[in-house]
């Protein structure tokens, strides 16, 4: 990443240039960047190529004010944070689907992050309704979030700590639970981004995806809750966790709310394009 790129992200962000890489600031920049940047699978939907290169995800996200799923938003961020002078890892994880059954491998990117103020921190702008700050590795307690109560615990333990058998788990991978449910399973071997290509040719082509059955654009609002545009369904939730739902009433009125509430310029509705059975 260049000092170019590197401005226009922060930029993209709102974020002044920091001074040092230090804990409140990766804490500053994971939250701007959950507000301003949204999840989104668009692209998918638009027909439009998803490359898993850096200076791709730089263009479409910094230059271009777009925003993407785990590969794109976690693949750039963490490119920012490298630029910027954190100490970067690129991690592989498996997510909880249904009865607690590990999906496919390499299905989520997340990062580990190091600050000079010292401390390994969990960081992840990839994955939907997630943590707003991140996540301390080293602690296996409860760490409260304005996104709910969160744990890091090894692998195959319960939230208490004790559980055993389940899936087979490698030595050293954690699980990552949210209010108490078991959300991604962490592999702590370090990663580089051409890893992540097969897991992102399963999501962005398998029937059996929920970025190909469905479309989303969500982002945090600055009052904690959260905004999600699926289709011309608009849902807000307020930070206690109410919603409101409404339909919007055309075409324009979808353009339009990508516009104003996501800052994302479309020139045409983007519409679920569906998957055969072979992934094609």
């Amino acid at each position: 990443m260049n000092s170019a790129q590197a401005d226009a992200y922060l930029r993209r962000i709102g974020v002044e240039y920091p001074a040092w890489p230090t804990v409140d600031v990766l804490r500053e920049l994971h939250l701007r960047h959950l507000q301003t940047v949204p999840f989104e699978n668009l692209s998918i939907h638009l027909g439009e190529e998803i490359v898993l290169e850096e200076g791709r995800l730089l263009d479409k996200i910094g230059g271009g004010r777009r925003g993407g799923f785990c590969y794109e938003l976690n693949g750039a961020f963490g490119a920012l944070l490298a630029a910027l002078g954190f100490d970067v890892t690129l991690l592989a994880a498996r997510v909880y689907g249904e009865e607690e059954r590990l999906g496919v491998p390499y299905a989520h990117l997340a990062l580990r992050v190091r600050t000079v103020d010292g401390g390994d921190w969990l960081a992840d702008v990839g994955f939907g309704a997630n943590s707003h700050w991140p996540l301390a590795f080293g602690e296996r307690g409860e760490q409260r979030d304005a996104g709910g109560a969160f744990r890091v615990i090894e692998a195959g333990a319960d939230a208490a700590g004790v559980r055993g058998g389940g899936d087979a788990a490698e030595c050293g991978d954690l699980d990552v639970l949210r209010d108490g449910e078991l959300q991604y399973r962490l592999e702590m071997r370090p990663r580089v981004l051409e890893d992540f290509t097969v897991g992102a040719w399963w999501n962005t082509t398998s029937p059996a995806s929920h970025l190909v059955r469905s479309l989303v654009c969500s982002r945090v609002t600055e009052d904690g809750g959260r905004i999600t545009l699926s289709g011309s369904r608009l849902t807000t939730t307020a930070p206690d966790g109410k919603t409101e739902v409404a339909e919007l009433a055309g075409d324009e009125e979808v353009l339009e709310t990508y516009r104003e509430r996501f800052g994302i310029e479309l020139d045409r509705v983007p519409t679920v394009r569906a998957a055969s059975d072979d992934g094609r």
